[in-house]
């Protein structure tokens, strides 16, 4: 009989695959990418600097190949820098997880053109520009996961931010049409959506003794995430185990969602 440690690790084990993770230099992303190359991905890091190169330093700690790209993502131009990158480095594109986003929070009589752009190009905009051009690697190739991080509020409004639930509804959108056209072309397209975590990102809002005290009193487990409390979810879909799963949003959100 075949050992289970054997089996677990053809199931989810990713020896010898590329992965792209935008986003990378902190956070959610730092994490991703270190549970990804734990189990035997190849990275292909894109984020800023100087925070790069932590994320790369840990990776390379535990014998991870890996290689960095700063890129302008929001354009065409700025995504074929990071394909060919890895397509440089390995020849194949075999995960990639759009982890990269941004938020404003202040009321909407307040936001000017500038800010919506700025959240909406990044959160939305880019993440198409991966999924197509990555995608197109992928198609050729017959296989490949795409990952695309959403929110809660890609199901809610939230609350003075109302760039960044229109970004999240429209990455749950992306998502579920490209597994629509995809899937019968070997190429899984899914999300995650991760509630209130404990990142860099959120730390104004974790810091507001009003507003935390409200989130605090709304999540079932009492407390906020910690950023590698996404990395069981990616694993899942970035893995073998996941392979007859399209269109799909895991929700990773200490219950917020089930109330």
């Amino acid at each position: 009989m075949e050992r289970y440690n054997d089996y677990l690790w053809k199931m989810f084990g990713l020896d010898g695959r590329v992965a792209v993770v935008t986003g990378a230099s902190r956070g959610l992303g730092q994490s991703m990418s270190v549970a990804l190359g734990r189990a035997g991905a190849r990275l292909c890091l894109v984020g800023r600097q100087p925070n790069l190169d932590r994320t790369r330093e840990m990776l390379e700690g535990f014998g991870c190949e890996c290689i960095e790209v700063v890129c302008d993502q929001k354009t065409t131009e700025g995504v074929r820098q990071i394909i060919d990158a890895a397509l440089g480095k390995w020849g194949r594109i075999d995960i990639l997880v759009n982890n990269a986003g941004t938020f404003i929070r202040k009321p909407c009589a307040e936001w000017t053109d500038e800010d919506w752009d700025t959240v909406m190009n990044l959160n939305l905009r880019s993440v198409f520009l991966m999924c197509r051009e990555i995608g197109k690697i992928m198609i050729a190739q017959g296989k490949g996961k795409i990952i695309n991080i959403s929110s809660i509020l890609g199901f809610q409004g939230g609350l003075l931010t109302p760039a960044y639930p229109s970004s999240r509804h429209g990455v749950l959108g992306l998502t579920k049409s490209l597994a629509n056209e995809w899937a019968p072309l070997g190429v899984n397209v899914n999300a995650i959506a991760p509630g209130y975590m404990d990142t860099d990102q959120n730390i104004d809002l974790f810091k507001d003794p009003v507003r935390s005290k409200e989130l605090m009193a709304r999540i079932p487990a009492k407390r906020w995430g910690y950023k590698n409390e996404l990395d069981g979810a990616c694993l899942f879909l970035a893995s073998d185990a996941s392979s007859y799963m399209h269109g799909q949003v895991i929700v990773v959100d200490g219950g917020w969602m089930g109330r």
